[in-house]
């Protein structure tokens, strides 16, 4: 694990077409601690086909005001629609079947970063995704008997049902055609707004049980740091530079720095399970986004009235880090 390659990666594009693109993140480093990354862009009218997938995952709207995204959740026969606008927060459940929409009529892109975990995933650290539409859907694998017997349909109709739609992964919705309206109530319980630093698990918003996952936002101001922080439950950390820049080190096994590195917005680290990270802002400020792997996260601050190094002791802090009275009465008060 310490000889992990923890390099700030950008991602590639997977798909590009009429309807916008996505994007994704593949280096070993997400594999060794299942997790994974992607990005989509829809264009107005961007429309992403109904799909489910094999890894559970937060999205985290960075662009647009108009987003739109249907669910059908596992083991019931309802479809929620729901709002999305910069700053949310949506849980995607494990096997959750899910269609996304830009309904804006600006030029501007709707763009969510999804983060995850893919302990059960088809390969560690990437979301492989099945469509049930388009020219990769998997009713389209079946035979035209098959499909008019499921349905009981004509074959001509078969056809029609698996053939008529030939875009791929992604398409734009035609002027005229008309999409389901997002449910307010259900926005508000299953979408959470996250716009100011801070850790949301299951605690502040219930849904994300459903996922297994917790979201955290760092807004830095020019040249602020956030202080060393880490995981006490065996969790990763996976961050997305939303906007700015700095550096961010990572310390881990046998207190080995692991990385420093200048980092940029669009940009994805991965910190593993127990390692301790740091972030420093760049002259114009630097904003983060993490996922870390459980609903119930827990990270600790090495500094701050709660932090562990306020709670040692000062005979304990004096010996073990052998300094003097006066430097440890400094540094405590610094936690304050």
């Amino acid at each position: 694990m310490a000889e992990m390659d923890l390099t700030p990666k950008s991602a590639a594009a997977a798909f590009e077409g009429d309807g916008g693109g996505y994007y994704v993140w593949s280096f070993p480093a997400l594999g060794e601690a299942n997790v994974g990354a992607g990005k989509l862009v829809l264009k107005p009218s961007g429309f992403a086909l109904p799909h489910y997938a094999d890894s559970a995952k937060l999205g985290y709207v960075l662009q647009g005001e108009d987003g739109v995204v249907g669910m059908v959740f596992p083991n019931t026969s309802e479809e929620v629609v729901l709002k999305l606008k910069k700053g949310d927060v949506i849980p995607v459940p494990l096997g959750a079947v899910s269609w996304w929409f830009n309904n804006g009529d600006s030029a501007d892109d709707l763009v969510i970063v999804f983060l995850g975990e893919t302990t059960k995933a088809y390969t560690p650290g990437v979301f492989t995704y099945f469509f049930i539409a388009g020219t990769q859907s998997l009713l389209g694998g079946f035979s035209t008997d098959f499909i008019s017997k499921s349905f009981s349909i004509t074959k001509d109709e078969a056809d029609e049902v698996t053939k008529n739609q030939t875009g791929v992964l992604l398409v734009k919705v035609e002027k005229g055609k008309t999409m389901p309206k997002p449910n307010a109530h259900l926005t508000h319980k299953l979408v959470h707004q996250l716009n100011v630093s801070a850790t949301v698990t299951e605690k502040e918003f219930p849904f994300l049980n459903q996922a297994g996952l917790s979201a955290n936002l760092i807004k830095l101001e020019p040249s602020a740091i956030s202080s060393p922080i880490y995981t006490t439950d065996s969790t990763v950390q996976l961050i997305y530079v939303v906007g700015g820049g700095g550096r961010i080190q990572i310390t881990g096994l046998n207190g080995q720095r692991v990385l420093d590195a200048e980092v940029a917005a669009g940009q994805l680290i991965v910190v593993p399970r127990f390692f301790m990270v740091a972030k420093l802002a760049g002259e114009k400020g630097m904003e983060c986004f993490s996922v870390i792997t459980s609903s119930r996260a827990t990270l600790e601050d090495f500094t701050g009235k709660t932090s562990v190094l306020r709670a040692l002791s000062p005979e304990v802090l004096q010996i073990s880090l052998n300094i003097n009275p006066e430097l440890q009465t400094l540094l405590q008060s610094k936690s304050d």
